[in-house]
């Protein structure tokens, strides 16, 4: 029991006791996704959400660090000129895509995201020119984040995996994507799962079982 508890799936990066990859639902997109991860996040086993973002996104691409200036294939994905990148990130000059199509220009969208605190994400790019030089796109929404585990900065914030949702779910409004509604419904299972599966335990370590 205890080896089966230190193995790790080397999918999600779970312990394969509490592997999440069955509760996948593969969501294919037209729109590429580069989820870039802080170290600090990748150590977050237990509770992060990039690791399950990637597995159920076929078009999509995850790399670990916090300089990516030098980064090989991020450079060669925006030097390729066939696609037109963006950043998914908040300010004052970032598009909000919830009133405005992302221009493609005719090449293939590529989105970047932060996996990350918002601490670590600005030294994150302030490290890495090539990315945050990129055109930033945000989102608005109503929704409240479902990561009962964790405890937000804000009530607006969301985990990598729900704010990925949110962007499909408006690109696809916007005519942008082709998603079925069944794909949006089941997108989240492994987060939902993963939240639960933590609850439980930490409800067993409270009254454990003699």
């Amino acid at each position: 029991m205890i080896d089966e508890i230190r193995e790790q799936c080397y999918k999600c990066y779970r312990p394969r006791s509490s592997c999440m990859c069955l509760h996948v639902r593969a969501v294919e997109t037209k729109t590429k996704f580069v989820i870039l991860m802080h170290p600090k996040e990748y150590r977050k086993i237990k509770n992060g959400t990039g690791h399950l973002t990637h597995l159920s996104l076929p078009n999509s691409e995850l790399y670990v660090g916090i300089d990516f200036s030098s980064h090989n294939r991020i450079n060669e994905i925006l030097g390729d000129e066939k696609n037109i990148c963006y950043l998914l990130y908040p300010g004052k000059d970032a598009i909000e895509i919830n009133s405005h199509k992302i221009s493609r220009e005719g090449r293939d969208v590529v989105i970047f995201v932060i996996d990350s605190t918002w601490a670590c994400s600005k030294k994150m790019l302030r490290l890495s020119e090539n990315i945050s030089s990129l055109q930033s796109i945000s989102f608005t929404h109503t929704k409240k984040s479902e990561f009962a585990i964790k405890e937000q900065p804000e009530d607006y914030c969301l985990s990598t995996i729900e704010s990925v949702l949110c962007v499909m779910e408006i690109l696809d409004k916007n005519g942008e994507e082709e998603i079925t509604k069944e794909s949006f419904e089941g997108f989240l299972n492994p987060f939902k799962k993963m939240i639960d599966f933590q609850i439980e335990y930490m409800q067993e370590c409270k009254n454990p079982r003699f």
